[in-house]
C-alpha cells in the first residue's frame, strides 16, 4: 500500500551528521640533515597542549639533492628514523588522560564514541594511542599521517600520487608526495611540495609551473569504487603544505632592514604568493609586474591564515642568524629572508585557529604548523 511504501522510503532516508576533529598539519625543509637520535619532536608537536586527532607532517629535503639521491626514490632508514621520533613524542603521554577531541560544547557531540564498554585505557603494551595510516617518500620529499587507534576503522581508501618536476621535468628532487583518505563519509587530500628553488626574477614562474603541474599531474587510484574523487581538487578537505620557494618582491638590504623591524605586514605584500595568486590586479600594476606573470594564477582561491611570524628562511644551521649576514667576520652569499615555508587550504569545511612557526635550528628552514577544525559529515539511517 501507499502508507506501507511511504514507511519503507522514510526507513531508508539518510541523515548526514558534522562533528569536527582537530587536525594538525606542519611542513619542514631539513636540508639534507639526518635527524639525532635525541631530537625532541614534542615541541614541534605541540604535545604538552591538546592533542589533535589527526597529525600530517611533511618534510622536504629529508636526504641531500645530489646526484646519487635522485636516482634513488626512496630511503626506508631516513624515513623509519622520522617516524620513529614522531611516534616517540606522540605516544609519550599519560594513558589516563587520553580522550578524543570533543566538538564545541554546543554540539555537545564526541567525535569517535568508543563502542560501549570499550575504553581508551587500552591495552598500551600491545597497543599506541598513534598510528601512522600512511607514510610516502620521493626522494627529499616525505609525508606521514598519524591518527588515534580508535579512529583507525573508521578511516578508508587511503592511496599516495606522485609528481616528479625536477630536473628534466620528471626526477623527484622537485614536485610533490600526495595522499588521500577518506574518514567516515568525507575525503581529506594533503599534498606535500617542495617547487623550484631561486631567488633571481623570473625563477616564480618556474614555481608557477611546477604546482601547474602538481594539479594536473596527480592522480589516485580509485580501485573499484569508481565514486572516489581522483584529482587533488575533487576532495572535501584539501590541504597543501611545502616549500613553495616564494620570495619576497623587494630589494635585498629592504628586505633585511623591515624584518629586523618585524614588519611582517609591508613585506607580506610584496611576497610573491600574495601578489599572483590572491589577485590584486591594482597593485600589480603598481609594481609594474610583466604581464605574463598574471596569468595562471595557480592558487586563485585557496586560502592561508595571517602570517605573524618572522620569515622562515635562509638561517645559519644551529643559528638564529639569517643567512648572508655578518658571522665569525665573514659575510656568505647573498640570500634575502623569504616566507618559504607555506600551508594553504582549499574548499570548505575548514577553520584554522593556529599558524606558526617552530623554532628548530637543525637546518637553514623554520618549520612551520598550523591547527585546523575539519568538519567529518557521517550517515545515520532513520529507524
Amino acid at each position: 500500500t501507499f502508507t506501507n511504501l511511504l514507511y519503507t522510503s522514510v526507513y531508508l532516508i539518510l541523515v548526514v551528521f558534522f562533528f569536527s576533529i582537530r587536525l594538525f598539519v606542519s611542513s619542514w625543509n631539513v636540508g639534507g640533515i639526518a635527524p639525532p637520535n635525541n631530537l625532541n619532536m614534542e615541541d614541534l608537536l605541540d604535545t604538552r597542549n591538546n592533542l589533535a586527532d589527526i597529525y600530517v607532517l611533511g618534510f622536504q629535503e629529508i636526504v641531500p639533492l645530489n646526484a646519487g639521491s635522485v636516482i634513488v626514490p626512496e630511503n626506508t632508514t631516513i624515513c623509519m628514523q622520522w617516524n620513529s621520533l614522531i611516534s616517540t613524542a606522540l605516544n609519550k603521554i599519560d594513558v589516563n588522560n587520553i580522550t578524543l577531541q570533543e566538538a564545541e560544547e554546543e554540539e555537545n557531540v564526541r567525535v569517535y564514541p568508543l563502542k560501549k564498554g570499550s575504553s581508551l585505557k587500552f591495552n598500551v603494551e600491545n597497543s599506541t594511542q598513534f598510528e601512522c595510516i600512511i607514510s610516502k617518500q620521493m626522494v627529499g620529499i616525505f609525508i606521514t599521517v598519524w591518527a588515534r587507534s580508535p579512529l583507525l576503522p573508521y578511516i578508508s581508501h587511503t592511496s599516495v600520487s606522485c609528481v616528479g618536476c625536477g630536473i628534466f621535468g620528471y626526477l623527484g628532487n622537485k614536485g610533490s608526495v600526495s595522499v588521500r583518505f577518506w574518514l567516515h563519509e568525507t575525503s581529506f587530500c594533503f599534498v606535500c611540495s617542495h617547487l623550484a628553488s631561486g631567488g633571481k626574477e623570473g625563477d616564480e614562474r618556474q614555481r608557477n609551473a611546477d604546482a601547474s603541474q602538481i594539479l594536473s599531474r596527480t592522480r589516485f587510484s580509485c580501485d573499484s569504487f569508481q565514486y572516489l574523487p581522483r584529482k587533488i581538487l575533487q576532495h572535501d578537505r584539501v590541504i597543501w603544505l611545502g616549500d613553495l620557494n616564494y620570495r619576497i618582491y623587494l630589494p635585498e638590504a629592504t628586505t633585511r632592514s623591515l624584518v629586523n623591524d618585524r614588519q611582517w605586514s609591508i613585506l607580506l605584500q610584496n611576497d610573491q604568493y600574495h601578489y599572483y595568486f590572491e589577485v590584486h590586479i591594482e597593485n600589480l600594476e603598481k609594481m609594474k609586474l610583466k604581464a605574463e606573470l598574471r596569468e595562471g594564477c595557480i592558487f586563485n582561491g585557496w586560502q592561508e591564515e595571517d602570517i605573524e611570524f618572522a620569515p622562515t628562511y635562509k638561517y645559519y644551521p644551529d643559528s638564529d642568524d639569517y643567512y648572508g649576514c655578518s658571522q665569525n667576520g665573514k659575510r656568505g652569499k647573498s640570500r634575502a629572508p623569504a616566507w618559504c615555508d607555506r600551508i594553504i587550504w582549499f574548499g570548505k569545511g575548514l577553520k584554522q585557529s593556529q599558524y606558526n612557526r617552530g623554532e628548530f635550528r637543525l637546518s637553514d628552514h623554520r618549520p612551520v604548523r598550523a591547527i585546523f577544525k575539519a568538519e567529518v559529515k557521517v550517515p545515520s539511517p532513520l529507524y
